[in-house]
Parts: C-alpha cells; structure tokens; sequence
C-alpha cells in the first residue's frame, strides 16, 4: 500500500457498533458515514441532496414520497457476494429500525411512516401518517442507510454502499477501514473515489494523549479541543499559537449544537419553580467573558434563543445578556415573595464542563444565589436527566437534523421524559398548539414565524439556561487536503487526499 494514502484519526470514546440502526452519536455516525450511503443526505449548506436517490416526487398531500433509485450501486464484498441495491434493500433498512428486537435508538425516525412499498425494483413509496416538512432531512441521518434485504450481525460485519469497508477491528484498540473499489462517486475528471486507500482509527481514551499524538504526527487531525491542551494550540482570542501553524491548519465552522443548563421547572427545589428566579439565573452570569477565558472563544456566546444560528429562526429572538443588577433586584423580588432569604440550587454536570459550571457559580453568588456543584459521568447524568432526578443540568442539543423543530420538540408537552426529550418538564398549551401547527405547515416562512414564536417563549418562561452556540473545531495537518467541516460535524473522507510519505 502506497503509506502516503492512510488517513488516522483517534476516537477518544470508543466505537459501540457499525450497524447504522445505532449510530446514535458522533463516534458511530462517522464510521457509519464512511461505510454507508442513505437515499439522501446534506450538502455543505445542510440542503438535502440526492445520494443513492436520483430523484424523488412527493405529491400534493405532501404524505407520499416515491424514490427513483440510481442503477449499478454495489454492496461492497466484504462479507458477502457484492451485489447491487433494490427498493427492497431500502424497505428492509428503514423498516428494522421499527423492530423492537433490534432496540435501534433510531426507531423514532420512523415513527410518522405509515408504510413503505417497492414499487418496482428501484422505486421505493414511503407514506407518512401525517404531513411533516422536515422528513427528507431525516432521511438524511445514518440510520436511514441502505443494509442488504436480509442482513444480520451489522455491529461486527458491515455491508454497506461507502467509500470504505471493514478491513479489521480490534475493540477498544484499533480499526482499519480499506477503499471500497465498487464504490459509485467519480470526481469530476471521472477517476474513482475515494482518493485514500485506508482509514486507520485508534481508541486512546486519554485528550492529553490524543494531542501528544497529533503533535509528533501520528494522527492527521484532532476534533474539537480539550482544556488540558486548549492553551497550548489557541491563544485566548482563538487563534492557531504561531509555533504550529507551519504545520497545522485550523478551521472553525458554525455547528448546530446549543451548549446549556436545563431546569426541570417541576422539580421539588422551589427556586427552580420560580420564573423570576430562572430568569436572574439567565441574567446573572457574563457569557461573553466565560466563552473568552474558558473556550479560547471557540463558541458564539448565547445572547439569543435556543434555536442555534444556520437554520432557519436561528439566532432571530432576543434572549439574556449579562445584567447584574436587573438579576439582583429578580432575586430580592423572589426573596419577598417566598420569604426563603437564601435561595440555593445545584448543578449537575460531567468533568469536562466543570470550569464553566465554576464560573457560572461564583457569578451567581454575586447576585445572591448559592450554587453547588454535583460532578457525574456522563452516563450517570443522562440517565439522572432522563428519570428527572435532576434540578439543574449541564446538557446540549446537537442537531439531529437542520430543522428548528429539532430544538423546540424539547418543550413539546407530550415529549415529557423519560418518554421523550422534554428534560425540563416545560408545558404551555399554546406552545404546544403553535408546535403541532408548525407540523403541518408545509411553507417555510409560515413555519418559520411559528419557530420564533415558540423560541421566543421559551426565553420568556427560561426553562433553560443557554450559554453558547458551538463551533467545531479542526485541527488538521497540512499534509491533508479537502477535509472540511460542516454545520453537523460530519466527518466526510470521499474526496480527502494526502501529500505525505509517512511509513503506516
């Protein structure tokens, strides 16, 4: 193998599977998305573009979708006869993540899908029950991909239509994907992609080390940054430190991720039933500074809404800004009404959130109230945020597609957890009238007012606590060409070259 052609990368989280029905979160979704294609996908702008679609009608109820499949799309071979994708392959995939013996975390994709005919061998016919605007950029997500009719054991033995397949993985320690030479995309001179012959993945779990890593070479970017070496790469204004931009290239893109503190505003604290004393709480803390001297200004501070910038009602409505005083006079208000002279809450977070939770507790001490700090695991603060054990959480909303419903589904009554994402237990009739009516709406800039609407109300009841809209953060090496980051952080290695002749 020419050595200049393996493209490493560490995933710091460990992969779970690489059957798509679980790609879940990032750690999956990337390998998956080297693996599998789906009918659709986004491009760089986040519109939904065909992939092993040609084309695709949907008719005047707007509940009808019909897919015209591209001929001559293989499964690659690796563990199975290479053959090619049928509007069967498609029913199959999408209608095992329904199946309740495969638990897929993905399930309620299809939970608006009536049902899903092959109409002919490369026609597939999906029915909604109900008219929903932003299907197709669910079908962009992996777990919509295509899997041969009939497949099992996915998790170790994936058969998909990517530009890479499987080539070995040993759990926790390594993974190596080789070029899928059936693979349907040529570049625009026609010479077949991918351009890499190999994609080698560790799994140091260790940030210090990851970074060690990229510094002498060994990998060829790192995702996102890490306090223990945020200052070492970033000076505080966010940019490359001089001694590595000869050799590193860093790129920021916007990222549709709204970092947060929740409040379950029924929880038994009363402070937390109190919407004075939520809002002091959105008022009583400087985001700007926090972002500055925590985040090397990686992030947009969250002076707006919870619908984050680069969709649609993205970064429209007003929302809190540092205002000390307007905070304390909230607080002395609560204090009067309740008669509690010591208003106090605490904040659940993981250990890597830990500094802003500090500096958002001494802030908050400064406008009169207490603040503890409770540090979990991370799964341990999932499953405490699903059962609602929690009165105050450190959380974040990643687009699972680019549409703002994503966002406002969180204070959809009927989304209550544990059976939905509803963390905060946020009701209003009226938003939840101006919710379903946005489900049915099929103009965007009709649903787009209805967005902001609810966005707007949100803000007012401050059943959450937004402190700033992410960025990704790459830091690749200049030996590599054409990576790029989008909005979801998709890493995307089709078209990615590399000019080195390192040894493997």
């Amino acid at each position: 193998m020419d050595l200049q052609t393996v493209f490493r990368y560490n995933e710091h989280a460990n992969v779970t599977s690489l059957d798509p029905a679980f790609a879940k979160d990032q750690r999956n979704i990337w390998v998956c998305n080297l693996l599998y294609n789906g009918l659709v996908k986004l491009d760089e702008d986040l519109e939904v573009v065909a992939d092993l679609a040609s084309h695709w009608k949907i008719d005047t109820t707007a509940t009808i979708y019909t897919f015209y499949i591209q001929k001559d799309i293989y499964f690659n071979d690796a563990f199975a006869k290479a053959r090619t994708i049928t509007a069967q392959d498609f029913k199959f995939s999408l209608e095992r993540l329904s199946n309740p013996e495969l638990a897929s975390p993905g399930a309620w994709v299809m939970s608006n899908v009536e049902h899903i005919k092959a109409i002919a061998p490369l026609q597939l016919q999906i029915t909604l029950k109900q008219a929903f605007p932003a299907f197709l950029g669910l079908l962009s997500m992996k777990y919509c991909s295509v899997v041969p009719y009939g497949s099992s054991n996915l998790r170790e033995q994936p058969i998909g239509t990517g530009p890479f397949y499987l080539k070995r993985w040993q759990e926790n320690v390594k993974m190596v994907l080789r070029k899928n030479n059936l693979y349907f995309e040529k570049d625009l001179e026609g010479k077949s992609l991918p351009y890499l012959e190999a994609v080698a993945i560790t799994f140091k779990t260790d940030k210090q080390s990851e970074f060690l890593e990229f510094a002498q070479g060994n990998l060829d970017f790192i995702n996102a940054i890490d306090p223990s070496y945020k200052d070492e790469l970033l000076t505080t204004a966010g940019e490359l430190q001089e001694k590595y931009k000869a050799t590193v290239h860093l790129e920021k893109a916007p990222f549709l991720n709204t970092e947060y503190l929740g409040i379950k505003i029924d929880h038994k604290t009363p402070e937390l039933q109190s919407k004075k004393l939520r809002q002091a709480m959105n008022l009583g803390f400087d985001r700007d500074k926090m972002i500055k001297y925590l985040r090397n200004n990686i992030g947009t501070p969250a002076h707006n809404g919870f619908i984050p910038m680069g969709i649609p009602a993205g970064g429209v409505v007003k929302g809190y800004s540092y205002d000390p005083d307007r905070a304390r006079s909230l607080v002395a208000a609560y204090k009067e009404k309740t008669g509690q002279q010591n208003p106090s809450i605490t904040i659940s977070t993981g250990a890597n959130y830990l500094d802003l939770c500090e500096f958002i507790q001494k802030e908050l001490q400064n406008i009169g109230i207490q603040v503890q700090i409770e540090v979990m695991t991370p799964s341990s603060l999932r499953q405490a945020r699903k059962s609602g054990q929690l009165g105050v959480f450190r959380s974040s909303w990643i687009a699972d597609y680019p549409d703002a419903e994503n966002y406002l589904s969180l204070f959809y009554s009927k989304n209550f957890a544990p059976n939905g994402p509803n963390y905060t237990h946020f009701k209003n009739p009226t938003y939840d009238l101006f919710y379903e009516e946005s489900l049915k709406t099929g103009a965007a800039k009709k649903r787009k007012e209805l967005y902001i609407k609810m966005d707007s109300m949100v803000m007012e009841e401050a059943p959450i606590i937004p402190l700033y809209y992410d960025q990704s953060v790459r830091f690749i090496s200049k030996q590599v060409i054409n990576l790029k980051g989008d909005a979801i952080n998709m890493l995307d290695l089709t078209r990615v070259k590399k000019n080195d002749s390192r040894d493997y």
